[in-house]
């Protein structure tokens, strides 16, 4: 029980940053969304920037290749996701614990 605790503890901390409450307010949009647009997540899309002209070659080329029509927001959305990867799924666990040991202290 005391894991439990602490775990909505931390998380309640975190919800009432500024960064979580902008995370939580994203997750909620999402539950409402019935489809994606182009302006789907301008939080999270505001944050990284992508070439105009670029992500318009890659959803070409992604037609091409799919042999249908891809859009940009199906483009974009793609590269959010694939830039928010956690750095755990690229190293061993151990590795990560110690980066982590390191950076906190025990």
């Amino acid at each position: 029980m005391h894991r439990k605790q602490r775990s909505t503890e931390r998380s309640v901390a975190y919800y009432t940053t500024a960064e979580g409450k902008e995370k939580k307010k994203i997750q909620n949009g999402k539950r409402v969304q019935s489809g994606v647009g182009p302006g789907a997540h301008p939080a999270v899309t505001g944050a990284l920037q992508f070439h105009a002209g670029m992500v318009g070659y890659v959803a070409m080329v992604a037609s091409l290749i799919e042999g249908r029509d891809v859009s940009e927001a199906e483009i974009l959305q793609m590269l959010v996701r694939a830039m928010r990867q956690h750095s755990m799924a690229r190293r061993r666990r151990m590795d990560y614990v110690v980066a982590q040991l390191k950076k906190n202290g025990p």
